[in-house]
């Protein structure tokens, strides 16, 4: 190569490499901390990734369940979409409460909890003796009068249904949370569980689901404390909608009241 040459390429690699004189260049996969508009170039990708994947988590929800979709309305408290409005159930006396209730339930009793609806009855065998604080809070939100005019706001056939959210679009709750107690109980269809506020542990509230089919990887996640013994037909029977997703479904099956039997 003539020298003149030789001069002009030695010039050209000190003009694009002054910013590295006296370094040693990166090799092999970390080449990329070498080049600083590359380097700048994968940094902008990474964090509108990271932007973007926290946006369609937040969208969806949870989890995916399978098929597509997604547990966005379950244990976690969905966040409602812009054309959703917070209004009170209008059959429902709102109530709120400062504080968890009181322990007034006796552990190593039976309790029964028959939730009336329109649709007919469905009868839980409650699991004092292993959840008693969950069970201690829905037995007073029961007797008080809270689910009472509230309805299934959410419901997937063949997944879940839930209710006791006095605003009927699933973000409302009775003004405190309790703590989970996750036990050994295995969530076959017709299991009775707590809603989460967007899976958060220890923050369940008054929102309650009743599986319609086995769900195995909600053990160790969300707290069992009831199983329907009469009424899965019922449970079957009620109507699918999703208010997060569509602001015209039809309105949900009403509880017209739930009562607790002792013995």
């Amino acid at each position: 190569m003539p020298e003149s040459k030789r001069r002009r390429k030695r010039r050209g690699v000190r003009a694009l490499g002054d910013a590295y004189a006296g370094r040693v260049r990166p090799r092999g996969p970390f080449a990329i901390f070498g080049n600083v508009r590359m380097f700048y170039v994968v940094g902008v990708l990474i964090m509108m990734g990271g932007l973007a994947g926290g946006g369609v988590s937040a969208a969806l929800g949870l989890r995916s369940r399978g098929g597509g979709q997604t547990e966005e309305s379950l244990l976690l408290t969905p966040q409602p979409t812009a054309q959703a409005t917070a209004t009170p159930e209008s059959a429902a006396t709102v109530r709120h409460y400062d504080a968890p209730p009181p322990m007034t339930i006796d552990p190593e009793k039976s309790y029964t909890a028959v939730i009336k609806t329109e649709k007919g009855e469905i009868r839980i065998e409650l699991f004092a003796g292993d959840a008693p604080q969950t069970v201690n809070n829905f037995v007073f939100l029961a007797r008080d009068g809270f689910y009472d005019g509230l309805t299934f706001h959410w419901v997937d056939p063949g997944f879940v249904a839930q209710a006791g959210d006095p605003t009927g679009i699933g973000t409302g709750g009775p003004g405190y949370t309790s703590p989970d107690e996750l036990n050994e109980h295995e969530f076959i269809a017709g299991t009775l569980s707590m809603a989460l506020e967007r899976d958060q542990p220890d923050s369940a509230g008054s929102q309650f689901f009743i599986t319609m089919s086995d769900q195995p990887t909600f053990k160790g996640r969300y707290t069992p404390f009831g199983r329907v013994t009469e009424g899965m037909d019922v449970l079957e029977s009620l109507t699918p909608r999703d208010p997060s997703t569509d602001r015209d479904a039809p309105p949900g099956d009403r509880i017209i009241s739930i009562d607790i039997e002792e013995l």
